[in-house]
């Protein structure tokens, strides 16, 4: 398929803010919190807990403010507004997480929380942008396409990043310390140049009527939307089955660094795993794309969500640096396109006048759903004193996700008879 000048726009957002996603949340943060934390006398597990506890609360201020804001963003040209106001949060506290002491673990669990909602907040519009981007029958080339960009331009930041770690901090010019901060304002630089074409020329095609006081109508939108939730029945079904799956896609990619290390492996090796990942997820993001349409979107996620559970399952035999890797690629094959074809099968579900309204909802699911993740593997994790069981224990959340999918077209067809 060829893309038009808008769609690259809203596709390279994805490459963007790829370089927050794998240096500050999955690559680098983690490592450098932990090693704060332990020189502060934290020991591993409760470091790992901890950094489980902050990203919960990251997303359950933006789970808690999506709706209303997507209502608000479904104005006339209010949904770039939008965008810019919580990309430039994102990317300030990325600038800032490195110049918080190395001795203030507290304070930079605190930045990195902000730079959180921001990064959330700033997704939330960009997934609304979809729908004015691409029609029903473009929706998942262009999902998935954005997927795999996002993933190779992850790909390139971390490549810089991992010559800085590679050569010693440049020849000695950086510390370790310096190097993880080095990364935070790679991640920061990298957002604000790729983000930029679509922050200024993003358009938004589809809108609800303008209103003289859009925050009191945007309540009122919100309450008609809950009242009449059964004339939305398919799609209120797809985000019970998505807030339990997707769950377990996002802990897996926040906590798998610091699992990775409670094992016992080394950093180098960790950042050579997760550039694998992104390595095998820009391809196979984009295959997932070509399944969706040579057999169906539902059917492909199917795959995914199965993957994903055979993926839990496995960590319980969690020993070794091969078994990581395994586990590893096996994530990469389907992280990418099973959230890439769940954001475009919703696309084509909503209504085009009210898409950052509904994705407002999907995203209260899917970032509230964030929230329980990383809570059960921290829990888990301290009761049993295994990092690996902790992360099986997320299993439940696919096998809910996926029994509730499979009852959707029966569910579908008896709302429609």
């Amino acid at each position: 398929m060829k893309f038009n000048k808008q769609q690259w726009q809203w596709i390279f957002y994805d490459w963007a803010n790829s370089g927050y996603g794998i240096l500050v949340v999955t690559a680098v943060l983690p490592v450098y919190f932990k090693a704060i934390a332990s020189e502060n006398g934290i020991s591993a597990t409760n470091s790992t807990a901890l950094w489980g506890y902050a990203n919960s609360f990251g997303t359950l201020i933006v789970s808690l403010m999506a709706p209303l804001l997507g209502a608000l963003a479904d104005y006339p040209n209010s949904k770039r507004w939008w965008l810019n106001i919580f990309t430039w949060i994102g990317i300030a506290m990325t600038f800032a997480l490195a110049v918080v002491p190395i001795n203030q673990w507290a304070a930079l669990l605190i930045i990195y929380v902000l730079s959180v909602i921001g990064y959330s907040g700033g997704n939330l519009f960009y997934d609304s942008f979809l729908t004015d981007v691409a029609d029903n029958q473009q929706m998942d080339a262009v999902s998935t396409t954005g997927y795999g960009m996002g993933y190779l331009g992850g790909v390139l930041a971390f490549i810089i990043f991992l010559g800085a770690q590679l050569t010693g901090g440049f020849n000695g010019l950086l510390s370790s310390y310096g190097i993880a901060k080095f990364s935070f304002i790679l991640a920061a630089v990298w957002w604000v140049i790729f983000a930029w074409p679509l922050l200024r020329h993003g358009h938004q095609y589809h809108n609800v009527q303008a209103v003289t006081d859009p925050v009191v109508d945007s309540f009122k939108r919100l309450g008609r939307t809950l009242y009449h939730v059964k004339q939305h029945r398919k799609i209120f079904w797809f985000l019970v089955a998505y807030f339990f799956y997707i769950d377990g896609v996002d802990t897996i990619f926040t906590m798998a660094t610091a699992i990775g290390k409670d094992l016992g492996i080394e950093t180098t090796m960790l950042m050579l795993v997760l550039l694998m990942v992104q390595l095998i997820a820009f391809p196979c993001s984009i295959l997932y794309g070509w399944l969706a349409q040579k057999t169906s979107n539902r059917l492909a996620i199917l795959v995914g969500i199965i993957i994903y559970l055979f993926i839990c399952l496995d960590a319980l035999r969690l020993k070794s640096l091969t078994d990581f890797w395994v586990l590893a690629i096996l994530v990469g094959t389907s992280q990418g396109g099973l959230q890439a074809l769940s954001r475009s099968y919703f696309g084509q579900l909503i209504p085009k006048n009210s898409s950052s309204e509904f994705f407002g909802f999907y995203n209260i699911l899917g970032k509230f759903s964030a929230i329980l993740g990383p809570v059960i593997v921290g829990f888990v994790t301290q009761l049993t004193n295994k990092s690996t069981v902790g992360a099986a224990s997320l299993s439940i959340l696919f096998l809910i996700g996926l029994i509730i999918f499979l009852m959707l077209p029966r569910l579908t067809q008896e709302t429609s008879d």
